[in-house]
């Protein structure tokens, strides 16, 4: 896939304040004021309000909590925590500032902590019919932390739990659909995506989230009409764009999605996921003078990102510009830790290879086949290249062991390498 698709996980919002949780103990002219400020969200106005009222009655939970959720909202966030925990200390069984702290804390990461807070509240003991849509927010919260941690089972048991106090809302059917494609549950996510249509029509992320995932289960033909459509009331949107260009790729129609990425990209050039997919897209289609400058441009952004180095150095070597490439790709590989996968970091480690041995560098050519080794299988390609750089360093032993080992598999399919092998053998026999 030239543009993998994926859903940002959301920063869990803090806690909203709901006009039909106002509380109305002992009721009061400055009460009623602080009330009527949280209410219009002068924040400003509630702390000043709030703080003389937590001051005339600090066992008040509830003033406390009004006081907390104002605090946060004004980004006061140690404050915020020292006022939500006075609240649960005088009354352990409301739920309000057990939400509000747990999503605290969680927003600036102390997720064990946020944990342990969202757990209680939604374990109170006998809970109020009022405290379900609280509740239902908590299971919420927790399966955003969950799913963040990359446990998507627990994170999915959460989600369903919330489902059970509260309605479906858009963000969880996003959240289901997001769950099922990390469960690789393909038919899952393609249900909860059309759920979510359904309720949002049209949405531009959804219906690129569709795309990718119909894409994903080989069903373009359904995939095609379906972006087509979007992009016709969404017109430039970069990521059904971008969909609709795997689509064409994937059935080898590179023409068609090549000008739609240079329109995006035109009118986006800082979108650096564009600028690779359009990159990419050149490279596909073997236009190699213009896929190099715009990998060139994005790594001056992103240095050591090693897949762009070698998508460059890619570019480079079909640009006969060896030397480049080469020092491009030591730089990936010099971390390899830093690929996504371990065939990633064997692709570049064989485009080094390559290029060093190009570049008249059998030593750095042979250390990257040895690297290569260590993720891939052999090929016949790095075979000889293994030849021909012991070869080089007049390692006559391993040239000939390389060679014979070369012709056992190349199997006819590489005559020109196959007939310089077979010379070079009987040659190296009157070598020591």
């Amino acid at each position: 896939m030239l543009f993998a698709f994926t859903l940002a996980v959301p920063h869990l919002p803090a806690q909203d304040f709901d006009a039909n949780r106002t509380h109305t103990v002992a009721p009061s002219p400055a009460r009623a004021e602080a009330n009527a400020a949280l209410e219009a969200r002068d924040y400003p106005l509630a702390l000043k309000l709030l703080k003389k009222l937590a001051a005339e009655d600090p066992k008040d939970a509830h003033v406390l909590y009004d006081l907390a959720y104002t605090q946060d909202a004004l980004d006061q966030n140690s404050e915020a925590e020292a006022s939500y925990r006075a609240a649960i200390a005088d009354d352990g069984n409301y739920i309000d500032p057990r939400v509000g702290l747990g999503l605290l804390l969680a927003r600036v990461g102390r997720t064990a902590e946020a944990r342990t807070e969202l757990l209680a509240a939604t374990a109170q003991p006998n809970p109020k019919a009022e405290d379900a849509p609280l509740r239902a927010h908590a299971f919420r919260a927790l399966a955003r932390l969950d799913q963040t941690a990359r446990n998507f089972e627990a994170s999915r048991s959460e989600l369903l739990a919330a489902l059970k106090l509260s309605p479906e809302t858009p963000d969880d059917m996003a959240m289901a659909a997001d769950l099922a494609v990390q469960a690789d549950d393909l038919p899952e996510a393609e249900e909860a995506y059309r759920r979510l249509l359904q309720q949002s029509p049209g949405d531009p992320a959804a219906t690129a989230a569709l795309g990718h995932i119909l894409l994903l289960e080989k069903k373009p033909r359904e995939a095609e009409p379906l972006l087509t459509a979007a992009l016709d009331q969404h017109p430039g949107d970069p990521t059904l764009t971008a969909q609709l260009a795997s689509i064409y790729t994937s059935e080898e129609r590179i023409g068609e999605a090549i000008p739609m990425v240079e329109r995006i990209h035109a009118a986006r050039p800082t979108d650096q996921n564009i600028a690779r997919l359009l990159g990419h897209l050149y490279a596909e289609n073997g236009d190699w003078a213009k896929a190099e400058p715009l990998f060139a441009a994005l790594i001056t952004l992103t240095p050591q990102d090693p897949a762009l180095l070698d998508d460059r150095a890619d570019a480079l070597i079909h640009l006969r510009r060896y030397a480049e490439a080469e020092d491009l790709l030591k730089r990936a590989v010099a971390n390899p830790r830093a690929f996504t996968t371990p065939g990633d970091l064997g692709s570049a480690a064989g485009h080094l290879a390559f290029a060093a041995s190009e570049n008249g560098d059998p030593q750095t050519c042979l250390q990257a086949i040895e690297l290569r080794a260590k993720v891939l299988p052999t090929s016949p390609a790095t075979l000889w290249l293994t030849a021909i750089s012991h070869d080089k360093l007049h390692q006559v032993k391993q040239a000939k062991d390389s060679y014979q080992q070369f012709l056992a598999i190349a199997d006819g399919k590489f005559p020109d390498q196959e007939f310089q092998a077979r010379h070079r053998l009987v040659a190296l026999e009157h070598m020591k």
